[in-house]
């Protein structure tokens, strides 16, 4: 069986549908969705109408992202804060323009099915930014910091490969998990447009909801699979830009 992670997929629904064919999916694979469905493209609703499918077919693991958090508060109580609007949000509430009530109240609930975090077998987790408590997102304070915070990712970037688990400047973040996977910080950020890695932190999201490609990963061979870069499939529409 493989374990595939899948990085920011931001209404990209033809996009996606591109990854899920050059994946290949046999029975028996599992994907594993590190969040954010939502905002970018014209197509949220339609992407979430997809996932549904999908999991009906395949074992699906659904991450909730910060985008994703968003989404849910509007359809549960019409909650729309202007810097939801600013970054995606008016193109998910127009793609839910045919979406009767019953149809909201469905994706609602899917949305709200979606784990915050997973931990598999093998000690690996799939989380979509990251927490900070020292003993594991478990013991977060803050719920919103396993769809918001960036500090997970920093310290993996700041951290030298050199340093041996056992050094008392290791990170004691890092030490908790085999490896991690995390999405929300697009790698585009730092001029690479494939799926990055740092230390045992593998950051998926490599800029979807602007000018990248939704990309996974084969968690055990290391193996990626991407898109091409969304736009391509949205000549007229410019994303978060």
């Amino acid at each position: 069986m493989r374990k595939i992670a899948i990085g920011g997929i931001h209404g990209g629904i033809k996009a996606l549908k591109q990854l899920i064919r050059r994946i290949s999916l046999k029975e028996n694979d599992q994907l594993i969705f590190l969040g954010d469905y939502v905002d970018g493209w014209s197509e949220s609703a339609q992407t979430i109408d997809f996932l549904m499918n999908l999991q009906s077919k395949y074992s699906c693991i659904f991450i909730k992202g910060n985008h994703d958090v968003y989404c849910e508060k509007w359809l549960q109580n019409g909650e729309k804060p202007q810097k939801w609007l600013s970054h995606g949000g008016k193109s998910t509430i127009r793609s839910y323009r045919d979406y009767s009530s019953k149809q909201k109240m469905i994706h609602l609930n899917f949305i709200k099915s979606m784990k915050y975090y997973h931990i598999d077998g093998d000690n690996r987790l799939f989380i979509h930014a990251g927490f900070t408590s020292m003993h594991g997102p478990s013991k977060e304070v803050y719920e919103s910091n396993y769809c918001w915070d960036r500090t997970l990712w920093e310290i993996a970037l700041a951290t030298d490969e050199k340093i041996p688990k056992s050094s008392l400047f290791f990170p004691k973040r890092l030490k908790l998990f085999k490896e991690i996977y995390i999405g929300h910080t697009p790698t585009t950020n730092y001029n690479s447009d494939i799926p990055m890695r740092k230390i045992n932190v593998y950051n998926v999201d490599t800029g979807a909801a602007f000018k990248g490609k939704i990309s996974g990963i084969d968690i055990s061979t290391k193996e990626i699979f991407q898109s091409d870069r969304v736009q391509v499939f949205y000549p007229e529409e410019k994303g978060r830009n």
